[in-house]
């Protein structure tokens, strides 16, 4: 398993601390994923940082596995848990292939805030989606920077990870996003954007049955 990551070991107090920036549309998301969960669910969210949204749905699902790459996320994450006397949330570290979760193994996977900072998006999306239980679902929340001014960031990436200051950023428009998971095999019930100009989508993707 890879190293706990030092850039976002170095953020998670900071980003522990830091308030939600958009509260009303962080409670429109938790509300309509929670409305797909039921009590008897095993769930998995990946790149979790430090817990809050797995601890807001422990309450309606069975057991939720949360993973990240930091450790010092992962650390206050459980100090996190135990304060609110939530114990069915195991915090591990490491990427999703790294889990390597059974096959069709999981009710639902969520991917928040995490997917324009992979590399592998497109494996990352087809192991989603071999992990998933047929009738399964993705809910992401992704940067979508690609019909932005702020593609433009991508020039300024490679010097920002020099200087430690930002992580690896991928630019990709909402329409690249949408049809990578359609070519991994989702069918897309819900879609919305918001933030500041709309580059962050909300998406809630279901693996169809066989």
């Amino acid at each position: 398993m890879s190293k706990s990551d030092p850039f976002w070991d170095k953020k998670a107090e900071g980003y522990s601390q830091s308030p939600i920036s958009d509260e009303e549309s962080y409670k429109r998301k938790l509300l309509e994923t929670q409305k797909l969960f039921s009590s008897g669910m095993r769930i998995l969210e990946f790149g979790c940082g430090t817990g809050t949204t797995a601890i807001e749905h422990s309450a309606h699902v069975q057991h939720i596995d949360a993973l990240d790459i930091s450790e010092k996320m992962l650390e206050i994450g459980r100090r996190k848990a135990i304060a609110a006397n939530v114990d069915n949330i195991n915090f591990s570290r490491g990427t999703l292939t790294e889990f390597n979760a059974g096959s069709e193994s999981l009710d639902a996977v969520l991917g928040l805030n995490v997917i324009h900072l992979l590399p592998n998006r497109g494996e990352t999306l087809r192991e989603v989606a071999r992990i998933l239980k047929p009738g399964g679902i993705f809910v992401s929340s992704t940067g979508c920077l690609g019909n932005s001014y702020l593609r433009f960031l991508k020039l300024l990436a490679p010097i920002g990870k020099l200087l430690g200051l930002m992580p690896d950023i991928f630019i990709m428009s909402e329409t690249q996003l949408i049809d990578e998971l359609k070519n991994a095999g989702f069918a897309i019930e819900t879609q919305w954007h918001h933030g500041m100009d709309d580059i962050s989508v909300f998406v809630i993707a279901r693996k169809p049955h066989h």
